[in-house]
């Protein structure tokens, strides 16, 4: 790669984070809605729905392996990773209305109706999600940049869960006028729809500017060894899979939560808005918060307001909505700069790499890294499921103190042991600013002769 520092302007790294605007309409809306969408509206069991997001955000993890590696073997006028962008947005968009599309079948043949359409939908996911995540990397080998890109790109993301966690509700409610079957297909396609048009914005308003080195015969075997030699990115492979356990645990839930706990799904609108609002701001903040702390130091004490915030949230009782509140914001505002880092983190490593070995395989690291996300979704999921099926959860009744309890564990102790081990795995993390500025000054001497 050609290693030289670029700036971009802010109207590209607008254009940057749309994509992850329209990628969070329909990613904030299956880690917060689709399980009791599956539950409570298309009949399937709290167990079965559990099994289901465990196999099929594994195997998602498989073909992230994949994508990586043919992204980085893809050649065209337009670059690498951008194309991808603009040959999935259509797919992305009809898959999403089918897996939200309640259909009338047998109990099995809904089962497997939801594994087809589920299934599909986050395959389509990683084919457009894994080059966009990679695009971070070639649009500039600035590592200042590149926090920036990452803060605008996060900004944007937590603005599209933004609105489907604050539209949804009421768009289920006005579309469907009774029918939630109803509502909620016809709200999906509203947000496919804008998912559509913003995933073109971001394959026209960006541009990859750090080109490969032409190589003979790129080796998957090498390519796969040097990943998991790449000591920096193991450290940040665990800490994504422990940082979205903890994240979708707290969303998967939050529904169940104010239904059945608090009692007013109406009140759970407020509750995610407001935390997206605080997530906002927290990766607006990212790049003067790195820099006055620094990335590892703002990564870990992320992690340790989060563990806390959650964990005080059992002690809320069902009319405590300003603690309720409060901590969920405190909670959010962390959560920006932990996933603004980690994605500016996975280019360090990329740099790391080509360092150590003399080889780079960008969309191999970042798909890698996407990876930890959908086992850590997939995780969740299947602990929420299950733990709800252990505690006797029942759909559309009302709830004993057991199923009870365990709603409020699953939003706030759990979590917040989770988000303790992701702190102390990260303590392991050992590219510093110092050992950055080293490499992209040898990486740029390198590539300048």
């Amino acid at each position: 790669m050609t290693l030289l520092s670029q700036k971009v302007p802010a109207g590209e790294k607008i254009a940057y984070g749309l994509g992850d605007t329209a990628t969070n309409l329909v990613w904030r809306t299956l880690m917060v809605f689709l399980p009791i969408f599956y539950t409570d509206v298309f009949g399937l069991s709290a167990a079965a729905v559990g099994t289901l997001l465990l196999v099929c955000r594994y195997w998602d993890g498989i073909t992230d392996f994949l994508m990586g590696l043919l992204a980085d073997r893809t050649t065209t006028r337009w670059g690498k990773f951008r194309p991808w962008i603009l040959w999935t947005a259509l797919p992305f968009g009809v898959l999403t209305v089918l897996t939200f599309t309640a259909v009338d079948l047998s109990a099995t043949g809904k089962l497997i109706y939801a594994y087809i359409t589920y299934s599909t939908l986050i395959i389509a996911f990683t084919a457009s999600n894994v080059p966009y995540s990679a695009l971070t990397g070639v649009m500039t080998s600035d590592a200042g940049e590149r926090t920036s890109i990452s803060s605008y790109r996060f900004f944007f993301a937590f603005l599209g869960g933004l609105l489907t966690q604050g539209l949804n509700i009421p768009l289920v409610a006005a579309f469907g006028q009774g029918d939630e079957v109803k509502g909620y297909t016809l709200t999906m396609m509203l947000f496919a729809s804008i998912s559509v048009i913003l995933f073109l914005v971001t394959f026209v308003g960006t541009k990859e500017r750090v080109q490969p080195v032409l190589q003979k015969s790129p080796s998957i075997r090498l390519d796969i060894k040097d990943l998991f030699r790449n000591r920096p990115w193991v450290i940040l492979f665990c800490t994504g899979l422990l940082f979205v356990t903890f994240t979708t645990l707290k969303q998967g839930v939050t529904m169940y939560y104010f239904k059945y706990f608090v009692g007013d799904t109406l009140l759970a609108t407020a509750f995610m808005t407001s935390g997206l609002v605080a997530a906002m701001i927290g990766a607006a903040m990212t790049p003067w918060l790195s820099r006055k702390l620094g990335k590892q130091r703002l990564m870990s004490g992320s992690f340790s307001v989060a563990a806390v915030t959650s964990g005080l949230l059992y002690l809320a009782g069902p009319a405590d909505f300003s603690l309720m509140f409060g901590l969920s914001m405190v909670t959010e505002f962390s959560t920006g700069p932990i996933v603004a880092l980690f994605f500016a983190m996975l280019a360090d490593t990329s740099d790391f790499s080509e360092w150590k070995t003399g080889r780079r395989a960008t969309g191999l690291t970042f798909s890698a890294g996407t990876l930890s996300f959908k086992f850590g979704t997939g995780m969740a999921g299947a602990m929420t499921g299950w733990i709800l099926t252990s505690v006797g959860y029942i759909a559309n009744a009302a709830q004993t103190e057991g199923s009870l309890l365990g709603i409020r564990l699953l939003i706030s102790l759990i979590p917040a042991v989770v988000a303790l081990i992701a702190m102390g795995v990260f303590r392991l993390y050992t590219l510093d600013e110092a050992l950055l500025e080293r490499i992209g000054a040898d990486l740029a001497e390198k590539h300048s002769s």
